[in-house]
């Protein structure tokens, strides 16, 4: 009885202490469809969760400080997300699918901003953004989940969205969309340099055959005609591409504000993007084939999004990518 008892107490001190550790295994994951947005409907940024029809939303953070990009794991039952919480920069944080069990990822000494987070397919790394404080350029960074060690992987890149089949990176260098190879570093790109202009956040569909991305069809305005800046700006629209660069396509049109921060969903059927309304910013969802448009949101600022679908997240076994030193030449 007394061997039975202690060995009760051993496992339930146990399980407080490893705690942080131990939970993720029993997250639970969505069983339908649902987007993580951010909104400042509650005076600062938090995290929200909503129905693909703009239904049912719910504050996943409620904490004062700034929370933001967040990104469903492979499975739905993990959220990667950027918040100012420590009290110093904006820092990566992991969280429950139902907002509980908060940790942050990291614990460094140097001070910087990471942002734009991205799982791989495995869910074992995951790739971001960070940009120093006595730095302007931008870096991305491949770290694997449960570790602190991480590899510097793109200088002077930004917006990484990491490929279904786990093989490359999609992400931003000298504002143009690029692909970078997982295993070599060499680099490609399939859009003119003049095609379309400040392209960014690119986003996969589930099954790796497109992309869609942010960018303007116009010159930027000469130097004399910084009048037209603005105006510049609202043309900013969104494109879908396929993975070879072939079947480029405007999704948007001009008409209105700018539109920003464009995500596929899973099935590749529709787009999410944000786009300034009455004042205030609020996600859109467009149908990739009729056009058809619905306002997803209807209060104050609300902007981004990432779409989880069950349906599509399927058990893979992770992938050893071996990072290396050698950059490839960029195809022109």
């Amino acid at each position: 009885m007394k061997t039975t008892h202690l060995l009760v107490c051993v496992t339930v001190n146990l399980f407080i202490l490893l705690n942080v550790s131990i939970s993720p295994l029993f997250a639970k994951a969505p069983t339908t469809s649902k987007i993580l947005f951010t909104s400042v409907r509650d005076g600062n940024y938090e995290i929200y969760i909503m129905n693909p029809d703009g239904s049912e939303e719910v504050n996943l953070t409620q904490h004062p400080a700034n929370d933001q990009q967040a990104a469903w794991s492979p499975t739905g039952e993990q959220i990667l997300f950027v918040s100012d919480r420590n009290g110093e920069v904006d820092d990566l944080y992991l969280m429950n699918a139902d907002g509980s069990n908060v940790r942050r990822v990291f614990n460094e000494k140097r001070k910087r901003n990471k942002s734009s987070p991205t799982w791989s397919p495995d869910g074992s790394q995951f790739a971001y953004g960070a940009i120093g404080w006595n730095s302007s350029m931008s870096t991305i960074y491949i770290a694997t989940l449960g570790k602190e060690k991480e590899k510097e992987f793109v200088i002077g890149g930004t917006d990484p969205a990491w490929s279904p089949d786990g093989k490359e990176i999609a992400c931003i260098i000298d504002e143009r969309l690029t692909f970078v190879n997982l295993h070599t570093q060499s680099q490609t790109r399939f859009l003119p340099h003049k095609a379309i202009e400040w392209q960014s956040d690119p986003s996969w569909s589930a099954t790796g055959d497109k992309l869609v991305f942010s960018g303007n069809n116009h010159p930027f305005p000469a130097a004399e005609d910084r009048h037209l800046h603005n105006e510049w700006i609202d043309k900013n629209t969104i494109f879908i591409v396929n993975s070879d660069g072939t079947g480029l396509h405007q999704l948007v049109d001009e008409a209105g504000r700018y539109a920003w921060a464009p995500e596929l969903s899973p099935d590749g059927r529709y787009v999410l993007y944000t786009r300034p309304i009455n004042g205030q910013h609020e996600i859109l969802k467009i149908d990739v084939r009729s056009g058809i448009q619905t306002q997803l949101t209807h209060k104050t600022w609300n902007f981004g999004g990432d779409w989880f679908d069950p349906t599509y997240a399927l058990p893979v076994s992770p992938e050893q990518h071996l990072l290396t030193t050698t950059w490839g030449k960029v195809k022109k």
